[in-house]
């Protein structure tokens, strides 16, 4: 039986994805205008919005009542 390997995850999820989004930003900017271009600005806005999503999720006004 294999066993699965665990990794911790340092930082938060919200973190790895804003810092994505800043890289992709960073490497759209060394392009020219285009098609490549958009793509990467298109993967920034949404790794940006699933940093968002996840904040809302585990918001503390997002809890079942009591």
């Amino acid at each position: 039986m294999q066993h699965r390997r665990r990794f911790t995850q340092t930082t938060s999820l919200e973190e790895r994805l804003a810092q994505e989004a800043e890289r992709l930003r960073e490497q759209a900017k060394k392009l020219p205008h285009g098609p490549a271009r958009e793509i990467l600005l298109r993967k920034a806005r949404q790794a940006e919005t699933g940093s968002h999503m996840s904040e809302w999720l585990t918001s503390p006004g997002l809890q079942a009542p009591k």
